[in-house]
């Protein structure tokens, strides 16, 4: 009797101090069985049997306890549970709890869980006052359709965010992420990744060092050195938008999209890809670039489209469109190629230019040989005018028609019919001596060159030719109507395709790339949603060390 009334004493001390210090003491709800014998646990109250203690709107439950009243600390045993409210749930098979410091150090089989989230580890770090666990010794979370493994981790209850910096897989049944530094919203899906990074699908690859992924919208944002891969395309850019669903992207700044079998790449400053579609466009300083045998032809329009699948390819280029081969160039307004019929057809004010030959026409058809890749033939629809600059003189020479039928022979013009109302003027040398000017009419002229050069002009069917001596043809009557050289328009290197305003473009925006490799400027934060991280540091700030230990009372077991 007289050890009862001891037992109950210490239990009602305890609920006094408990009061006197304002609830900052573990205060005790309810226990089966109490045990005031020190000898088992030196300065510790010994509770056995559903014990239940509430410290500052924390209930803590066990099947047993050592609680060390003058440390306000306790070690707890066997169906350990940890409850904050209806926003966090902590069951364990041993913990320890700090009320001074309103820590909780949780060990075996741990798991953690809030309405939108299951974690489960071997040992847990909570600290109420910052609202903060962490692990360090492997953990796995299970959120919706996701399930997310790590080293080590750190859970922010306000926000509901987690922080992995350690070998973190997200597996989701469409792609896995894999990180060294993921920080993960529970309640959004919202996923930020640092460092280099991997997204692996059942039908692409996107690889990032800074990016942000929305895991239940399916849809990335991704910057710092990031592409995409499909089955033999890579998509390169400064800001890469990619949506799942719909199989879309679009990038910007220095963008490149490379077809690995097709031989195939554009370039720019931004671009959309629809994959499911077989599709993309590109503008701002675009360039389509296609391996021809060992020869690129690169296309330049303000705007690039380009569809179909392999083998079936079509590009159109609209507005200012020029194209450049080392033996080839030429300008329009529009051009349009098809791969599977090995036809590109220049539209509107179309000018050709093969070696010092001037071609112009209403339209301009280029044909090349599948089989070979090489041009084989061409044609200039209505108004058909070839015009070669005399290069012993100052003349040209000049021949028209109304159509214009060429053959090519490894990928230089050789020889050319014009039909139907033709006519021409041709310089005639003898010993580099100018002998005569030949100027006619007929139904038909064939041509013959050599090496880009024009070395016979025939007149076929009902002939009206006139061969004038140099001085007896005045300099009015050296070129026929329709006349125009477009010389100076000549495309004679890559850095020609583009007009003056996309080359400065192009120069502004690689100006503006390299500011921020020298970080002369800050590049854009992954989104404005990112509140733990300083806007003006694209950075995340660095974590407290996660091997923290638990915090001892100063008197031990």
């Amino acid at each position: 009797m007289k050890k009862h009334l001891v037992y109950t004493a210490l239990l009602l001390l305890t609920c006094f101090c408990v009061t006197a210090q304002n609830n900052k003491k573990i205060k005790l709800v309810k226990n089966e069985y109490l045990n005031a014998d020190e000898n088992e646990v030196p300065g510790a109250v010994v509770f056995i049997g559903n014990v239940q203690f509430e410290h500052n709107g924390a209930n803590i439950y066990c099947n047993k306890a050592y609680l060390f009243e003058q440390e306000n600390y306790a070690k707890l045993f066997g169906n350990v549970r940890i409850t904050q409210g209806d926003t966090l749930h902590m069951n364990s098979e041993y913990a320890e709890y700090n009320g001074n410091k309103s820590f909780a150090f949780a060990s075996g089989k741990v798991v953690m869980r809030s309405p939108d989230m299951r974690l489960t580890t071997d040992t847990v770090y909570f600290d109420r006052t910052a609202q903060q666990a962490y692990y360090n010794s492997y953990g796995t979370i299970v959120n919706n359709e996701n399930t997310l493994k790590s080293k080590s981790g750190r859970y922010f209850v306000n926000q509901k965010k987690y922080q992995f910096l350690t070998a973190v897989t997200l597996t989701n049944p469409k792609y896995v992420l894999k990180s060294n530094h993921l920080d993960y919203y529970t309640n959004s899906g919202h996923a930020y990744v640092f460092g280099p990074s991997t997204i692996t699908g059942k039908t692409n690859y996107i690889y990032t060092e800074n990016g942000f992924y929305d895991t239940k919208k399916n849809y990335a944002h991704l910057l710092d050195n990031s592409y995409i891969k499909y089955d033999t395309q890579y998509i390169k850019g400064d800001s890469i938008y990619y949506d799942r669903n719909r199989e879309f992207s679009s990038a910007t700044n220095n963008v490149s999209v490379t077809d690995t079998i097709n031989k195939f790449n554009v370039r720019g400053h931004y671009a959309e890809v629809y994959k499911q579609k077989d599709s993309l466009f590109i503008t701002k300083h675009a360039l389509a670039v296609t391996l021809v045998e060992q020869d690129s032809l690169y296309t330049h329009a303000k705007r690039i489209v380009v569809t179909g699948k392999e083998g079936q390819r079509i590009v159109r280029g609209y507005n200012d469109a020029r194209f450049y081969k080392v033996d080839m160039s030429g300008k329009c307004d529009s051009i349009h190629s098809d791969e599977a019929k090995g036809l590109t057809q220049l539209i509107r004010r179309p000018v050709v230019w093969n070696g010092e030959s001037q071609l112009t026409g209403d339209v301009i058809h280029l044909i090349s040989n599948s089989q070979t890749e090489q041009i084989d033939s061409l044609k200039v629809l209505n108004n058909a005018f070839i015009v070669q600059k005399d290069t012993l003189g100052t003349g040209y020479n000049q021949v028209k028609g109304q159509n214009l039928y060429g053959k090519f022979r490894d990928n230089k013009l050789y020889e050319v019919d014009l039909i139907k109302n033709t006519e021409k003027i041709y310089y005639m040398y003898d010993d580099l001596e100018l002998v005569g000017i030949d100027k006619g009419l007929s139904s038909k002229i064939h041509l013959k060159l050599k090496d880009n050069a024009i070395t016979s002009v025939r007149s076929i069917n009902r002939p009206d030719n006139t061969s004038y001596p140099p001085d007896a043809l005045p300099e009015n009557a050296r070129k026929l109507r329709g006349f125009i050289w477009r010389g100076d328009e000549r495309i004679k290197s890559i850095e020609d395709l583009f007009p003056l305003e996309e080359q400065q473009l192009h120069e502004e925006i690689l100006k503006k790339t390299r500011a921020v490799e020298n970080e002369e400027v800050k590049p854009m934060e992954v989104l404005q949603e990112t509140l733990d991280y300083d806007k003006n540091n694209p950075k995340p700030k660095p974590l407290e060390p996660v091997e923290q230990p638990a915090p001892k009372p100063e008197k031990q077991q």
